[in-house]
């Protein structure tokens, strides 16, 4: 890239060298509460296992407080030990505000922490009815009959991606697409997404100036779809 072809930063009030202010801290979820309170040792303990539950669209908060409640109200905390909603924090950009929004990870589904459940087990059998027979759950991830277990690697990936600290950012374009710029000493202009980052929460847009395209760089929140 020749000098005349550098992009030109018009951050309006924002350095250059510096990311875009995170969003104000909010209080924690009660899947993250619970989440604090998982040691690796928890996580793997000898004779745990964790499953998937299938739940109806839209009722994953529902299933795990029915399950937390039953698992209380039947005194069977020693056969279920957490019942977790797998979601990640995501920047959502809209109408030119940024705002942190809760991401289920696995739309339809609850992930459950149980003893092994084994085939002809009493408590394995009276965990497998609990869950089952709660309002919501259509059934377990499963081969066969029996609900089949994550591996060890698997739950940790999931819960790896639940304690992320910088929130992933969502934005409403792509490049190629055209935006107008409505912020900053090129507002008005129309361009075209050539390169988004989205950890820095910036964005590339080619725009016309003076008979040339040229590169302007931007935050999320100068621009919009056209």
């Amino acid at each position: 890239m020749t000098d005349e072809q550098k992009p030109i930063t018009a951050l309006s009030g924002i350095s250059p060298s510096q990311p875009a202010k995170r969003p104000a801290r909010r209080r924690k979820t009660e899947d993250e509460l619970e989440q604090e309170q998982l040691t690796d040792e928890e996580i793997n303990a000898p004779g745990r296992k964790w499953y998937f539950v299938h739940t109806y669209s839209g009722h994953e908060n529902k299933v795990r407080n029915a399950i937390k409640a039953t698992v209380e109200r039947m005194d069977a905390g020693d056969k279920i030990f957490h019942v977790v909603v797998p979601t990640e924090d995501e920047i959502e950009i809209r109408d030119g505000q940024r705002r942190t929004v809760k991401r289920k990870l696995y739309p339809g589904y609850v992930l459950v922490q149980t003893i092994e459940l084994k085939e002809g087990d009493p408590a394995s059998d009276a965990a497998w009815h609990l869950i089952r027979n709660t309002t919501g759950v259509t059934g377990f991830v499963s081969s066969g009959t029996r609900p089949v277990p994550l591996s060890q690697e698997e739950v940790n990936h999931i819960l790896r991606a639940m304690r992320m600290e910088q929130p992933r950012v969502r934005v409403a374009f792509q490049p190629g697409q055209s935006v107008r710029i409505v912020d900053g000493p090129f507002e008005d202009f129309v361009g075209v997404v050539d390169e988004i980052n989205t950890e820095k929460g910036r964005v590339k847009v080619i725009v016309n100036m003076f008979g040339r395209e040229t590169p302007v760089e931007l935050d999320f929140l100068q621009v919009e779809r056209v």
